[in-house]
């Protein structure tokens, strides 16, 4: 089983940065897809950010490409979204996700098999 920490959440001004950090516990994630995805009160889930195993692909959507990095060091179990150019609208709960399955950089992140607890990112106008 794995289990999954996020940390570095925070309440920033727009046009800030902000770097948030997952560790994975209990097995190697270094074959795993790992990626984050955010959700706000009353709104859907939304993957922002995959990377996959090897760490040489990424992807974002377009609401936060551009702005968003994704990278990981498997030697460290562990994940890392950096976030610039904040808007108030990155404003969310932002989850870290893990799937070992083959097909995993073709599947959405909020349907990845393990998952966090989150970590609070609010951003004011």
């Amino acid at each position: 089983q794995v289990q999954l920490v996020e940390s570095g959440g925070d309440s920033v001004q727009a046009g800030g940065s902000l770097r948030v950090s997952c560790a994975a516990y209990g097995y190697s994630t270094s074959s795993y897809c790992m990626g984050w995805f955010r959700q706000a009160p009353g709104m859907q889930r939304e993957g922002v950010a995959v990377i996959s195993p090897g760490g040489r692909s990424t992807k974002y959507p377009d609401s936060v490409k551009g702005r968003f990095t994704i990278s990981r060091d498997n030697d460290k179990n562990s994940v890392y979204l950096q976030m610039n150019r904040l808007k108030p609208e990155d404003t969310g709960m932002y989850y870290c996700a893990a799937d070992p399955d083959v097909s995993c950089y073709l599947r959405i992140v909020p349907e990845y098999k393990y998952r966090g607890q989150g970590t609070q990112v609010t951003v004011s106008s």
